[in-house]
């Protein structure tokens, strides 16, 4: 059996779209990394939003990296091929 990538996801702890997301990869019993962006503060969240903006080319949420697939906002249809489910 293919080891899954395990994706990573920049979320902000508002975010409709981000819980949706979470939800989603739980359900599926996909485990993965996140981080709440609005959460942070100081170097960590300068360094962060640097993160977020060189990955997706913007600043959207949730911004979800599966390898080297990159999905801005929460489509079902996208997670689901990037993660062979």
């Amino acid at each position: 059996m293919k080891k899954r990538i395990k994706p990573k996801l920049y979320t902000l702890s508002t975010c409709v779209h981000c819980k949706a997301t979470k939800r989603f990869l739980k359900e599926h019993g996909i485990d993965y990394d996140y981080v709440d962006v609005d959460l942070l503060d100081g170097e960590e969240e300068d360094r962060i939003r640097d993160e977020v903006v060189k990955v997706s080319g913007g600043f959207r949420f949730p911004t979800i990296v599966v390898g080297k697939k990159v999905i801005i906002g929460f489509h079902e249809d996208k997670l689901k091929e990037a993660l062979g489910i």
